[in-house]
């Protein structure tokens, strides 16, 4: 690549940057404004559904499931759950809902979705440790065991994510059918998150199926991470990452698909 074509490289790639950050203040400020504490409830609306969950759990099977501790077990399923589920409903619509963004030439439908994604992202991790570090300091989990497989675990899902939840955002655009499915598939798919269990629970013809899920394997690296060895988990992070590779592959085309759809409208 000669010096030239690097030049042009970094100027689009700061320009495409300027534009997601764009994208991302101005979802923030359409979301939650300025009053109260405004871009807080970005952390404060996950956090208080998982808190609210891991009590209940508690009450409903004590300490420990399996010889698995309650809080850290929740706390690991049901933010993934809550960021699968806010990665599709908030990509569903979006097209519709930035139109008038996509007639300038730098903003693309590509770019409304990452931006999105990003702070979905970052909100719901950041919920996460909040809630994470007082249970630390009551000594009701013990400290994360890899703080690097965790969040790697976390950067595989958001991307197999992105990926799924960008082919149902597209699919909806072109069919207002689709619209109809998505929140029963969503429910549907509750099992196959491996939100609420750990493989090693299962049946081992059960396990064979759920790990064709990369939902199931993001969940069984990221409570690896947050446990260690001491619990037993299956996953495979080439597998995980070749599962979102194959969702964003199949989701570009039919982006295109919607660009010229929304450009010709």
């Amino acid at each position: 690549m000669s010096i030239g074509q690097s030049s042009v490289l970094m100027q689009r790639i700061q320009i495409k940057t300027r534009v997601v950050n764009a994208l991302v203040i101005r979802d923030l400020m359409l979301r939650f404004g300025h009053g109260n504490i405004g871009f807080l409830w970005l952390v404060g609306e996950p956090l208080i559904l998982t808190v609210g969950v891991m009590i209940v759990w508690s009450f409903v099977y004590g300490s420990q499931k399996h010889g698995v501790n309650i809080m850290p077990l929740v706390l690991t399923g049901y933010s993934t759950l809550t960021l699968f589920r806010h990665f599709v409903n908030r990509y569903v619509h979006c097209f519709r809902h930035n139109a008038g963004l996509l007639f300038h030439r730098c903003v693309k439908p590509a770019d409304t979705l990452i931006g999105r994604g990003l702070l979905e992202s970052v909100g719901v991790l950041i919920a996460f440790f909040v809630a994470y570090i007082p249970l630390l300091l009551l000594e009701a989990t013990d400290p994360i065991d890899d703080y690097l497989i965790v969040l790697g675990a976390w950067a595989l899902l958001c991307f197999a994510c992105h990926g799924f939840a960008m082919i149902l955002a597209c699919l909806s655009e072109l069919s207002d059918t689709v619209e109809r499915f998505v929140q029963p598939t969503m429910y549907l798919l509750i099992p196959l998150t491996g939100s609420f269990y750990m493989v090693s629970w299962l049946p081992e013809t059960a396990q064979k199926v759920v790990l064709y899920s990369p939902l199931v394997q993001a969940n069984e690296m990221l409570r690896f991470g947050y446990f260690g060895p001491s619990v037993k988990t299956y996953w495979d992070a080439s597998y995980l990452f070749l599962c979102g590779l194959g969702l964003n592959a199949l989701g570009f085309p039919l982006m295109k698909v919607v660009q010229k759809r929304v450009e010709s409208e």
